[in-house]
């Protein structure tokens, strides 16, 4: 492995992207510490230092650091990280399922890419608009603006954290060109990685050697370093996991010549979804328990409502069981709407392929359908158990909840997916040039099942 990264910075191409795509994170994380003008820094961390971790508002601050890379005490012109951009990417995919004319773009291949892209890059500016917009709604109910300048801050804010939010997305699509893996999301694996220094120093405070049970001691350290390991290891497998479908490519004879006649395979990932379900799932458990808390507060004597803002908290047995129920949903409606295996049969037709003991059609777009459903099972229960680790880890060893997030759930999920995807890419720029790959079989191969 040495002698690969050795090989990796002999190669001028290559040396020159990592060091592009390392260049643009150092910025990004650089620009991160620029302040919105007209709002007091200290103010905004003495109000996050004495507000309630544990309500609603706080558990849905914390999920929406994934995407920003800090949190509400960070008040900077990145202060949206690159969420607007997803959302706009989130809304365009779903309308291109009954919106006739962006569905015909996607069909359309790179040129219809491209324009989705270019409506992408314009929705993201409104969506920019509105997020800044509650943000700072957010930060002004604090009292953390200076006196005379809330009109100022306000205006400032909109339209800084906007123009902060297109330019990381500028950023991101600049790696994706000219650097080394996806760039924006690298850009939000720079934040989620930015943050284990102090999870690691939390944890380290809360160490206790001397058994007397009040913090974390010598067998938890051990359980929490062994299920760290496992976690990780599972991440990767099922990342890489795949069902392959035996193709069969039919024999043409062109001239005197004779082609096709191959077999190869058709790669169905297992974790189809990837860290999608997830993020679908946190999004929409973030508001029933923020309606409820508001209903209570109305009317603090009603008993159903208490016993909702009971079942509703995180970490209790309600909760979790319809996150991991809507983990199912959405993994299985992502899969719906990415693979179409409709397509699939009438593409492998038209080539001239077919898989082995099935009529090209409707007998192969059923099997297609059905194959996928029944792997994309397995890949949405480990994606539920990844997702409840952190409160599992919470729940039974004491551990702060920010730091048992980094044992699994969707910031482990990206970081993992986002290294082995750069990793792969890196790989595939050294076995280009000749040269050999991380692993001793020449690349790195996806398990199947």
């Amino acid at each position: 492995m040495i002698k690969a990264l050795i090989n990796v910075f002999k190669i001028k191409d290559l040396r020159n992207k990592i060091l592009f795509t390392v260049a643009l994170l150092v910025i990004y994380r650089i620009g991160f510490h620029i302040p919105c003008p007209g709002f007091n820094l200290d103010a905004i961390r003495a109000a996050v230092g004495a507000r309630d971790t544990e309500s609603p508002w706080s558990r849905a601050a914390q999920y929406m650091q994934i995407f920003t890379g800090g949190t509400l005490d960070n008040s900077t012109l990145f202060g949206l990280g690159v969420m607007p951009y997803i959302t706009a990417s989130i809304i365009l995919m779903l309308l291109g399922e009954v919106v006739p004319s962006i569905r015909k773009l996607r069909q359309e291949g790179q040129v219809g890419y491209r324009k989705i892209q270019e409506y992408t890059r314009y929705l993201t500016v409104p969506v920019c608009i509105i997020q800044s917009i509650m943000y700072i709604r957010i930060l002004g109910g604090m009292g953390v603006v200076y006196p005379g300048m809330y009109t100022q801050a306000v205006l400032f804010g909109i339209i800084g954290m906007t123009a902060g939010s297109i330019f990381l997305m500028w950023l991101g699509e600049q790696i994706d060109e000219y650097g080394v893996g996806n760039g924006v999301s690298l850009i939000i694996m720079a934040g989620i990685v930015d943050r284990m220094p102090w999870a690691i120093g939390r944890l380290i405070s809360q160490i206790d050697l001397s058994g007397s049970g009040q913090g974390v001691g010598v067998a938890k350290l051990v359980f929490l370093a062994a299920a760290f390991i496992g976690v990780v290891a599972g991440t990767i497998l099922i990342s890489q996991a795949q069902r392959r479908i035996p193709l069969q490519h039919a024999k043409m004879v062109r001239g005197y010549r004779m082609y096709g006649g191959q077999k190869s395979y058709i790669p169905l990932r297992v974790n189809g979804g990837g860290v999608m379900p997830i993020v679908f799932a946190s999004s929409f458990m973030m508001f029933p328990p923020i309606v409820v808390d508001a209903l209570r507060r109305l009317w603090p004597e009603s008993r159903i409502l208490m016993v909702l803002y009971d079942a509703l908290n995180y970490g209790a047995f309600t909760y979790n069981l319809l996150y991991m129920l809507f983990i199912f949903v959405f993994a299985y409606f992502w899969i719906t709407v990415q693979f179409q295996p409709r397509e699939w049969a009438k593409n492998l037709r038209d080539s001239g392929s077919f898989i082995p003991g099935l009529r090209p059609g409707k007998r192969t777009s059923d099997y297609l359908e059905t194959v996928m459903m029944r792997i994309n099972y397995y890949g949405a229960a480990f994606l539920a158990a990844i997702a409840i680790i952190p409160t599992l880890i919470s729940h039974w060893l004491g551990i702060d909840p920010r730091v048992s997030n980094f044992l699994g759930g969707t910031g482990l999920l990206i970081v993992v997916s986002v290294s082995l995807d750069v990793v792969q890419k890196i790989e595939a720029g050294l076995l280009m040039h000749s040269y050999e790959g991380f692993s001793q079989a020449g690349r790195i191969k996806g398990a199947y099942t």
